[in-house]
């Protein structure tokens, strides 16, 4: 009787912690060939309600930027930067400043110029994701995406 009580608490022990684990953003992938020798990488962020991750450009003494770091390859070279849609933009008692953020989903572009026609582009991404109360540590996410 007694393990039967101890195991049960323990499985509610283990449930709550694993219920405490938020994952607020799901990142997904994708690419479209623009024409031969170009293609369009896209990165969406899709983000529970209440909360939100941060543009891509934030003052200094703000939150973590959303940033993307791309593995160099000899197959496409990248043009321009990532681009972001406009941002939300207000002031956060938190970091006693205004900042540019995303709510609900964003889709950040990357332009790259081929030299073959399939490739994979693989990097890495890091965000930071807050909603009124509170923030979660920032985040690295390798990425891989195929161009076709």
């Amino acid at each position: 009787m007694k393990r039967t009580i101890l195991t049960a608490i323990a499985l509610l022990f283990i449930t709550s912690v694993y219920a405490q684990i938020l994952a607020p953003v799901k990142w997904s992938y994708a690419a479209k060939k623009t024409g031969t020798n170009e293609a369009t990488v896209y990165f969406k962020a899709t983000i529970e309600p209440g909360w939100h991750i941060y543009s891509l450009n934030v003052g200094e003494g703000g939150p973590i930027k959303t940033d993307f770091t791309f593995s160099s390859s000899k197959d496409f070279t990248l043009v321009g930067k990532v681009t972001e849609p406009t941002p939300v933009t207000r002031f956060e008692k938190a970091f006693n400043m205004n900042v540019s953020y995303f709510e609900n989903s964003v889709i950040f572009q990357q332009k790259i110029k081929l030299k073959k026609a399939a490739t994979t582009v693989k990097g890495k991404l890091e965000y930071m994701t807050c909603n009124d109360q509170k923030c979660l540590p920032p985040e690295d996410i390798d990425f891989s995406v195929d161009v076709k």
